[in-house]
């Protein structure tokens, strides 16, 4: 499962700076987006990989060591919240730039 895991994460990265390196706004918009996928599985597999571990305390002296970490899921749903706004931000960036350019490259000219 780690090895999958950490397969995909370097899959994201490599992808997501990929596109960041394209001269496309759209291309740089998806390169944030999935280096921002990236780091959320980076932050959720930091709080430990468990399989049927139990979310909530039962009665009785808790064992730490039975229960998931709430902390990086917390993290991570506050990172998707804050993404989703830069997305939309962006776009909104990129349809005025498009609107006043003509063109949506980075540099401003035709690179084809």
């Amino acid at each position: 499962m780690e090895l999958v895991l950490a397969l995909g994460i370097g899959i994201l990265v490599a992808s997501g700076v990929w596109l960041l390196l394209r001269p496309r706004t759209f291309q740089v918009i998806l390169g944030l987006s999935m280096l921002s996928y990236a780091v959320n599985l980076f932050i959720y597999a930091m709080g430990r990989l468990a399989v049927d571990a139990p979310p909530l305390v039962g009665s009785g002296p808790p064992d730490p060591a039975l229960y998931d970490d709430p902390l990086p899921q917390a993290l991570v749903l506050t990172a998707i919240v804050i993404s989703f706004a830069m997305t939309a931000l962006l776009l909104v960036v990129l349809l005025a730039s498009r609107g006043l350019t003509g063109t949506d490259h980075v540099d401003g000219e035709d690179g084809e």
